[in-house]
C-alpha cells in the first residue's frame, strides 16, 4: 500500500492551515490553546484541583494524573516507532528541541483523554468545557506547524482510547494510591 499520495495531502492541508508565520490576533489565540494543552500547564492545575477542590475535584486530579502519565508513555512509544519529523518551522522551538517527532500529538492526546475522563469525573459544565477546549488545542497545532493534520487525528483518538481504558482500571488505581500514600480525598 503507498501512503505517499495521503502523506502529500496531508503536508498540503496542514500547510494551507498554518498560521504560525502570520501575525495578529487568531496567531495569538493558537498560541494560547496550544501551551494550554503543556504538561506543565496542567501539572499546575493538578495541584491547584488537589488543594482547593472538593473531593470529586481531587479525584479528577488523580485520576488525571496518572492518566497523563500511562498516555505519555503511549504517545512515545508509538513515536520512536514512527519518527515522522515535525514539519519545518521556526514556532515551537521548545517542542522541537525536546521531541523532534510529529506523529501522534501529544497534546491532542492529551486534551480529548482529559475531555473523555471529564464527562465521567467531573460536573456536566466542566465536561462541556473542556470538550470545547480539547479541538481548538489540537487544531491550534497545526495553525502553529508543530504538526499535521493526521498527528492531531491519531492523537485525539489515541487520547479517547487511552481514558476508556483508564477509566476500566482507575478505581481501583485511585484506592491502591490512597492506600499506599495515606491520603483522603475528604
Amino acid at each position: 500500500m503507498n501512503l505517499r499520495p495521503i502523506i502529500e495531502l496531508d503536508k498540503k492541508y496542514s500547510g494551507q492551515l498554518r498560521i504560525a508565520e502570520k501575525p495578529g490576533l487568531l496567531r495569538n489565540i493558537a498560541i494560547f490553546f496550544s501551551h494550554s494543552g503543556d504538561s506543565w500547564f496542567w501539572a499546575i492545575g493538578l495541584i491547584a484541583m488537589w488543594f482547593f477542590g472538593d473531593a470529586t475535584f481531587k479525584k479528577f486530579a488523580t485520576v488525571i494524573f496518572f492518566g497523563i502519565g500511562g498516555l505519555a508513555v503511549v504517545v512515545f512509544a508509538v513515536k520512536f516507532f514512527f519518527k515522522r519529523k515535525r514539519p519545518e518551522g521556526d514556532w515551537g522551538g521548545i517542542y522541537r528541541s525536546t521531541d523532534p517527532h510529529s506523529f501522534p500529538s501529544g497534546h491532542a492526546a492529551r486534551a480529548f483523554m482529559i475531555a473523555v475522563l471529564a464527562t465521567f469525573l467531573t460536573p456536566l459544565w466542566l465536561a462541556l468545557v473542556l470538550w470545547l477546549w480539547a479541538p481548538l488545542v489540537a487544531f491550534s497545532r497545526v495553525t502553529m506547524g508543530v504538526h499535521y493534520l493526521s498527528d492531531v487525528i491519531v492523537g485525539a483518538m489515541l487520547g479517547i482510547l487511552v481514558a476508556f481504558f483508564g477509566l476500566q482500571i482507575y478505581q481501583p488505581l485511585i484506592d491502591w494510591f490512597f492506600s499506599v500514600t495515606g491520603f483522603m480525598f475528604w
